[in-house]
């Protein structure tokens, strides 16, 4: 099982001194941030696309590609890439190259967005919505997975004879999560591809929670990859933890009531009682984590949101260190005593190119 951190890249001002960094310290804070989750022994860093403030992250591929640079283990993923508005033959184009940059550690989250006006920004139609998200990875895909591609759809200009480049490293295409909160068409997506499918996991209850990861389960099995149990999945989650529970909530309910993200809403008490966000000890994100199996089943990745809502660095990296020594440790070994035999590992591009030599024919099928 994979454990890491999924950021926002808000820039947001802290409520505590009514600081706002600028675009700059954000950026080079979501870097630092990186790093340290793999100095601490996280398995994954993901970034969001965002076209808009108070969000800073525009170019995810920019940033990881730095991040390779300074990292030897760190999946690079993505917690957003926009399929509605970005031009698939960019998005097979930029995910390859990383993936050579970073030999083979890259994976993305494919998702629509919440920011209804950049489907105009770049000259889409939000009506249009799940339609872009089915033709533009159906196109993805065939451009990962062959060589010369002749292609005509509703919206974008058709190809002739074109071949993306790089190729993706090893001959296998990155792996793709799903993303999701609210759109079953999405999970269908998934299944029908066989690929992962990734509940964000932040602002429904448990109950809506299952319920989508239940029918991307059973398609999947449905389109013939596997068992329901194999299905690949993934959630998100928000954390905030000091040593001492009382002393969590007191320093996070102002960042909390002014977070761009869920703030100015229902009260923190509300929240926690209603959702997965835990506010405490690291014995209670520890507890409330493995909870997460009594409604999403065996999963192989947990993402947590810890860095957003003004919260400052130090205040952040000190997260990175809890989790890391106290709650990613204990995690890990009682996921794995729990999990059943035949429930698949996290994927990981070796693992991939392994399976891919020993079946040609499916290798490219992610």
């Amino acid at each position: 099982m994979q454990f890491g951190i999924f950021t926002v890249g808000d820039v947001t001002a802290d409520p505590a001194t009514g600081r706002v960094p600028g675009e700059h310290e954000r950026i080079k804070a979501m870097l630092a941030i990186a790093q340290k989750a793999e100095e601490v022994g996280l398995d994954v860093f993901a970034t969001g696309e965002h076209h808009n403030p108070p969000f800073v992250p525009s170019s995810p591929t920019t940033m990881l590609g730095y991040i390779a640079a300074r990292t030897e283990s760190l999946i690079l993923s993505t917690s957003t890439t926009l399929i509605t508005t970005n031009d698939p033959v960019k998005i097979a184009e930029d995910f390859a190259m990383l993936q050579h940059v970073a030999d083979g550690r890259v994976d993305l989250m494919m998702g629509r967005g919440n920011t209804g006006p950049v489907y105009p920004w770049f000259g889409k139609d939000i009506r249009d919505g799940i339609d872009l998200a089915i033709e533009n990875y159906a196109l993805l895909r065939r451009l990962w997975d062959e060589e010369t591609v002749t292609w005509q759809g509703k919206f974008r200009t058709p190809l002739q004879s074109f071949t993306a480049t790089p190729r993706p490293l090893d001959g296998v295409a990155p792996f793709v999560w799903h993303g999701s909160i609210r759109s079953p068409e999405i999970a269908e997506q998934a299944a029908y591809y066989g690929d992962g499918f990734f509940h964000n996991n932040i602002f429904w209850p448990p109950s809506h929670t299952r319920q989508m990861i239940e029918l991307y389960r059973q398609r999947y099995a449905h389109y013939g990859h596997g068992t329901p149990e194999q299905a690949i999945v993934g959630l998100g989650g928000q954390v905030f933890m000091r040593r001492n529970s009382q002393d969590a909530v007191r320093e996070f309910r102002p960042y909390f009531d002014n977070a761009p993200v869920y703030g100015h809403g229902p009260s923190l008490e509300e929240f926690t009682s209603q959702t997965p966000l835990t506010v405490g000890s690291p014995q209670q994100v520890i507890e409330r984590t493995l909870s997460f199996r009594d409604y999403a089943g065996d999963y192989q990745r947990q993402l947590f949101l810890i860095d957003h809502a003004g919260l400052p660095l130090k205040t952040v990296l000190e997260q990175l260190d809890l989790l890391g020594e106290e709650v990613v440790p204990v995690l890990r070994k009682e996921f794995a005593n729990l999990r059943p035999a035949g429930v698949p590992d996290a994927p990981t591009h070796r693992a991939r190119v392994s399976a891919a030599r020993e079946t040609p024919e499916e290798g490219t099928q992610a």
